[in-house]
């Protein structure tokens, strides 16, 4: 199964055989051990629930429910299937050594929070002209549209919190891979902050 969880580490070069320098951000990812299977007919959808990390103050209800599995995790995430790969049980553990170089993978993480922001960083506009009465407020949003319905559209873009959204980055390719020490380095980039929480996913999980 192609799918670890994993902390973002940072950046740092690669020099290939032939010289060649490739910039990657290095995670470390995995090993995750299956928590649980689940089923159509138990439970309406094909997943399989992992579990990462040495996590503590677990509440009863998630020691118990991977007792089973022996672990005490600090994340928990699922992966859905069309079809099941098969034999897989509670109790197994996957690691980097299930992906190749060279392939591609997609990693979701949160990216990073900037607090308050206006619209020419949240949205790309323009700043208004500095000259010919501008008064000093270039960067002020301006007009929003006509007033008639006497509110404001949902969608319409405006200052606000920007940042620590979900986001998922397709086509990284997987140009390092360290099994002894659970590192991969993935050329392109990885969202999130540095010991931030990614999760990966090979072309086929």
């Amino acid at each position: 199964m192609k799918a670890l969880l994993g902390t973002k580490i940072g950046m740092t070069q690669i020099i290939g055989e032939d010289g060649i320098v490739t910039p990657v951000t290095l995670v470390q990812a995995g090993p995750v051990t299956v928590t649980q299977v689940k089923t159509v007919e138990s439970d309406g959808y094909n997943a399989v629930q992992v579990a990462y990390g040495e996590g503590k103050n677990l509440s009863k209800a998630v020691a118990g429910h991977v007792k089973p599995a022996g672990v005490t995790p600090k994340a928990m995430r699922e992966f859905r299937f069309d079809e099941l790969p098969t034999d897989i049980k509670v109790g197994d553990a996957f690691t980097v050594a299930n992906f190749v170089l060279g392939e591609k993978a997609q990693v979701t993480g949160t990216s990073k929070g900037k607090g308050f922001a206006g619209t020419i960083k949240r949205h790309n506009f323009h700043r208004q002209p500095k000259t010919h009465g501008g008064k000093g407020d270039v960067r002020k949003v301006g007009s929003i549209g006509s007033m008639y319905p006497q509110k404001v559209y949902k969608g319409r873009k405006m200052p606000g919190r920007m940042g620590g959204d979900r986001v998922t980055v397709k086509n990284l390719v997987v140009s390092f891979i360290d099994t002894e020490n659970n590192l991969v380095g993935l050329r392109g980039a990885v969202p999130g902050p540095r010991k931030g929480l990614v999760i990966i996913e090979g072309e086929e999980k």
